[in-house]
């Protein structure tokens, strides 16, 4: 099942809110896509660190990368964001949520 809701309900909701295809399909290589700013890239970085916390530990670098693009209050932010989609992400898992029934706007 993996975080399949998820995957199907954002991906419609960003196609709905007029993201590209190519930047969506091109998520899964965004350290080598040319279509992610900066900015996007940080916040990929600091969401996959926050995540996973390898060794207990979020790199130096990462850290100083995000602290490069976003202020203190705005990477507090991101990183509530990011906890709360984990926190979803786990519900769904362990609930085994299916994907591909998701509308959008149907939690509005």
């Amino acid at each position: 099942m993996a975080a399949l809701f998820c995957l199907d309900m954002h991906s419609k909701d960003l196609r709905a809110k007029g993201e590209t295809e190519q930047r969506l399909y091109m998520i899964a290589a965004w350290r080598e896509a040319l279509v992610y700013t900066d900015r996007e890239r940080a916040a990929l970085a600091w969401a996959e660190a926050v995540t996973k916390l390898n060794n207990n530990d979020v790199p130096d670098a990462v850290y100083d990368d995000a602290r490069k693009q976003f202020t203190e209050a705005e990477l507090v932010d991101l990183t509530l964001a990011i906890t709360t989609i984990n926190t979803y992400n786990r519900i769904n898992i362990a609930f085994r949520t299916p994907g591909g029934n998701y509308k959008v706007g149907m939690f509005a």
